[in-house]
């Protein structure tokens, strides 16, 4: 989600666990699942020199936009 509450995508709700593949991810996103641990859940807060930066994302998430993610971390897959 954004700094003001929208909603970009909402796994819990859709009952669909996202697969990450950590070298394709945001820098912040994955700097935060090398700390977890299977079974935790975590809310990184990614500030945007982590995540989009100034370019944004496709007209959904803006320029230097703070990114908020609530992760459970359900299993490593190899």
């Amino acid at each position: 989600m954004l700094l003001g509450g929208k909603i970009l995508t909402d796994t819990y709700k859709d009952a669909t666990p996202l697969e990450i593949i950590i070298k394709e991810s945001l820098e912040g996103y994955a700097e935060g699942l090398q700390l977890m641990s299977v079974g935790s859940r975590y809310r990184f807060y990614i500030p945007p020199e982590l995540a989009w930066g100034k370019k944004g994302s496709g007209g959904r998430i803006g320029p230097y936009a703070l990114l908020i993610f609530d992760v459970a971390l359900l299993e490593i897959l190899d």
